[in-house]
């Protein structure tokens, strides 16, 4: 009896490591192993023909905190992370909150919503190219008609930051929002009718039932917008290539440049683990804080 327990344990034993090891590979082969191998490469020195790289150790991590470019770019991601992520967030929340109300056509806003998502990056990016074009877009058009002069929305350091925050957040909302509305279909409407029937406001029912209720939901969607915030390149590449002197380039964007424009891998690795480290504290404090806040249902 004993030799049977046994050898069921096992073969339970057996069957999970099954089961776990395609995830297993998958993760070996495209996140562990680059992550080492990258960090490897940051610990080397740039090489060339006359010169092979040797190893410097942390000399270009140093470099780059040394660098001005390093510095201005991260304020830069700061700044778009810090505006973009909580009104992706909140304006998918609201979208959600009305899509998913007793509306008429709410098919067709929910459709209306979703749009901006299924784009591709670059036509996207093409898209508010024709609105921030000085003299011919949307924008200038519109503003002439109140008399203000043109604006050169993506060739100002004062504004060009700020033109990609707008794409960003037009972009991201509507694929934020389905996951809120997902999550809103599967309350209970029993929650609903016992607070009518208590006679709770709509706001109260709103901040005390359902936005706990989708806390689950919300720490799944701040995670998403923080790797989102530093993994912009496409619409860079389209509307602003970085500039003007530097006032819209973001960290991916800068690894790229370092990597294929200016051939220096070492410092791009070095730069590309930074990134990953702040992310995993981030995203470990987002976990460890909010959850203890989380209701779960």
């Amino acid at each position: 009896m004993k030799s049977a327990s046994n050898l069921e344990q096992r073969r339970q034993s057996i069957y999970g490591w099954l089961m776990f090891a395609p995830a297993a590979v998958m993760l070996s082969v495209f996140a562990f192993y680059p992550t080492i191998a990258t960090f490897w490469s940051s610990l080397f020195s740039r090489g060339t023909r006359r010169r092979p790289s040797e190893f410097i150790g942390l000399e270009n991590y140093t470099d780059l905190f040394a660098d001005p470019t390093f510095w201005l770019v991260a304020k830069n991601n700061l700044l778009y992370a810090g505006v973009t992520i909580p009104a992706s967030i909140a304006i998918a929340l609201a979208m959600a909150l009305w899509a998913n109300s007793k509306i008429s056509a709410r098919s067709f806003v929910r459709t209306a919503y979703f749009t901006p998502t299924v784009l591709p990056m670059i036509a996207a990016a093409n898209l508010w190219l024709f609105f921030y074009t000085p003299g011919l877009g949307v924008l200038d058009k519109i503003g002439s008609l109140f008399g203000f002069e043109s604006v050169n929305w993506l060739g100002q350091p004062e504004t060009a930051l700020w033109a990609i925050v707008i794409v960003t957040i037009w972009k991201e909302a509507g694929f934020f929002m389905i996951f809120y509305l997902a999550a809103l279909q599967t309350i209970p409407e029993d929650l609903k009718e016992a607070a009518d029937i208590e006679g709770t406001s709509r706001f109260t029912y709103t901040r005390r039932i359902v936005l706990p209720l989708l806390m689950p939901t919300t720490i799944f969607i701040m995670v998403n917008a923080l790797i989102n915030s530093v993994k912009l390149i496409d619409h860079l590449f389209i509307l602003t290539k970085g500039g003007p002197s530097d006032a819209s380039k973001l960290l991916l964007y800068y690894i790229w440049e370092m990597a294929f424009a200016f051939f220096d891998a070492p410092h791009a690795a070095a730069l590309t683990i930074l990134v990953l480290a702040v992310l995993c504290v981030v995203a470990a404090v987002q976990f460890l804080y909010l959850d203890r806040r989380t209701h779960y249902q």
